[in-house]
């Protein structure tokens, strides 16, 4: 049997760590929370999980909540609910008791461990929190981070679907976000570790007991120092669980920053991202997966193998794949920074045997296949990517184009109304050669004034060069100062020189 889908039944034993000793998280340094930040990272790269023990307050809260849950759905065979803070309830919609305290509880326990993560990679205990809902949260904000109160009370019949948080077997995940914790009354949860093994991880499962387990976010914020949790669900039998899921802000923005500032190095596919792009990416690759799924047996046991393939190829502490990978005289294999690690310790750290230094030579098998891995894992990684890029340079070029459009029929607009304006202040009457009598105004001289002459020329804006027909003489008038010489020349003669003299 592979080792890769080698289960083993037995308990691996987590780091368990006390929630207490990681309250002083926002302040100095103790003894007690050095030990437990070091004990939860040493158990995340190791086993892939680590445990919380919780003080009896929310010990209680807890306890409240997994009866809540047998209790909400005991008249019903199985189901989920999904509690997010904030989110006001349907009309009529009926929830299980206690969840605004045990989503307060699990919240900050779940904000604790990412500190304390954040903590051994030699960051701020809140280099992340900028990216986490507001604390507390603000009225009428629904929370990103969300609780899933799941309960069945026996195994899945035949050929019915599978309800999130009571995953079959044949079914491993990763979870999206930061950092999930469960607590559920009942074991079942296995966690495939990095040495290729999967192990029942909570199997000392009870309302003081939270499995803690990582997730893709969280990996890409840390450029992938901290890998991702797989893991699945074995036990669905009358098994009551709160599933508590630490999630970014949809506006917030994935980036390595505080990563580079700690001096890690940072691998180019780790992209700053926003947060509901990244999402949409899992889901997309969610999407892909549940098609391979509905494949015949054979091919979901070839996708069970698969998602583990990154991970054992991977440095546990520094993400990198094992393209420098050395075989121990133990049979076991390192590369990176473990392996810096194993020959400084002078001993293995998955079977504590002793390592002789002579004794290492390169496993080349193991380097082909880690650069293959990384090759086909740059490739996706680019090329989704590349989809990013060119979708939002589209995005742009149409909205460029929309506003150009916009403003090019404004601009049409307002010559339109110019030009309308300009035809209606000024009008040409008259034309060339037409007889008119000069009416003059009080910057007409004298003698023009009553004449009449002869459009010679017509001029901008109405004005006219009109030649008087008695003397020769030319003058440039205007057209309010014309009219047709239709009156008899006395009539005319004499109004003329009545407006001028009341001028």
């Amino acid at each position: 049997m592979s080792t890769f889908s080698r289960t083993s039944r037995n308990r691996t034993p987590l780091a368990r760590v006390r929630l207490d000793d990681l309250a002083p998280f926002d302040g100095a340094s103790t003894p007690t929370y050095a030990s437990a930040v070091d004990a939860i990272a040493q158990s995340l790269a190791r086993h892939g999980a680590a445990a919380l023990d919780l003080p009896a307050p929310d010990a209680a809260i807890v306890r409240c909540g997994l009866e809540s849950a047998r209790s909400f759905f005991r008249a019903r065979p199985g189901g989920l609910y999904v509690y997010r803070a904030g989110r006001p309830p349907d009309d009529g919609e009926l929830s299980p008791a206690c969840m605004v305290d045990a989503f307060r509880c699990l919240g900050k326990a779940a904000r604790a461990a990412l500190s304390a993560i954040a903590r051994n990679l030699r960051l701020r205990s809140d280099a992340f929190s900028h990216l986490l809902d507001d604390n507390p949260l603000p009225l009428n904000t629904v929370s990103a981070s969300e609780l899933l109160v799941s309960f069945s009370h026996g195994h899945l019949q035949s050929g019915q679907a599978p309800i999130a948080g009571l995953l079959c077997s044949s079914m491993p995940q990763v979870d999206s976000g930061f950092v999930t914790l469960v607590a559920s009354d009942h074991p079942g949860i296995e966690v495939f570790s990095p040495n290729g093994h999967w192990y029942l991880a909570d199997g000392a499962s009870g309302p003081n007991y939270l499995l803690l387990l990582t997730g893709r976010a969280l990996s890409h914020v840390t450029a992938g120092l901290r890998l991702n949790s797989q893991y699945r669900t074995t036990n669905i039998e009358n098994r009551a669980s709160l599933m508590f899921r630490l999630m970014p802000r949809a506006n917030a923005v994935l980036d390595c920053a505080p990563i580079s500032a700690a001096g890690h190095c940072i691998p180019q596919i780790y992209q700053p991202i926003s947060a509901s792009q990244f999402m949409d990416g899992l889901h997309a690759e969610e999407h892909i997966v549940s098609h391979h799924l509905e494949a015949p047996s054979e091919s979901q046991g070839n996708f069970v193998n698969e998602p583990s393939l990154r991970s054992v190829l991977s440095d546990p502490l520094s993400g990198a794949f094992l393209e420098d990978a050395m075989v121990l005289s133990c049979g076991h294999s390192f590369g990176g920074l473990m392996l810096k690690k194993v020959l400084e310790m002078a001993r293995c750290s998955i079977c504590n045997g002793e390592v002789d230094t002579a004794s290492l030579f390169p496993n080349f098998a193991l380097r082909a296949v880690a650069t293959v891995v990384k090759m086909e894992d740059d490739r996706r990684l680019f090329h989704n990517a590349a989809l990013r890029k060119r979708r939002k340079e589209v995005t742009e070029q149409m909205d460029a184009e929309k506003r150009n459009r916009s403003s090019k029929e404004s601009s049409e607009a307002g010559l339109d109304a110019e030009s309308s304006r300009a035809c209606k202040g000024v009008q040409y009457p008259f034309m060339v050669g037409d007889r008119v009598l000069i009416m003059g105004n009080k910057r007409t001289p004298g003698k023009f004034v009553g004449k009449e002459a002869v459009i010679t020329s017509q001029c901008l804006n109405g004005w006219y060069l009109v030649k008087a027909i008695d003397s020769g003489e030319s003058i440039r008038l205007q057209y309010r100062s014309l009219k047709k010489a239709g009156e008899t020349r006395v009539q005319a003669q004499a109004q003329a020189q009545a407006q001028h003299k009341q001028r």
